[in-house]
């Protein structure tokens, strides 16, 4: 797995590249939060446009940060999930909790 993180305005984007799953999750949780507290970060995008594949484990580590944005007042989207791992969201209930936008640029504008 492999991360990018760019800024834009007050907006952390990560993008995702690889497989999100039991093999990759902890490190990408560690990065994304260290991240999110060097920065002081209150808002922040997922872009999915390169994952590959995701399992519950990804789904803990989308949740586990929703939850930290929370409890900073901030807000998290996700961008550009494909059709198997839109699946992993949708029957995972996700999509009920976290906003999902069709495109970056959609995505920007809204959070």
């Amino acid at each position: 797995m492999y991360l990018k993180f760019d800024k834009y305005e007050d907006k952390l984007i990560v993008t995702l590249m690889g497989e999100l799953d039991h093999h990759s999750a902890e490190e990408v949780r560690v990065k994304i939060d260290d991240r999110i507290d060097r920065d002081n970060i209150k808002k922040v995008i997922l872009n999915f446009k390169g994952v590959t594949f995701m399992d519950s484990s990804g789904i803990g580590v989308v949740i586990g940060r929703y939850k930290k944005m929370q409890n900073r007042n901030g807000k998290i989207c996700v961008t550009e999930i494909n059709k198997s791992v839109g699946k992993v969201f949708e029957l995972s209930g996700m999509y009920k909790i976290i906003n999902m936008h069709k495109s970056l640029d959609e995505a920007i504008k809204s959070i």
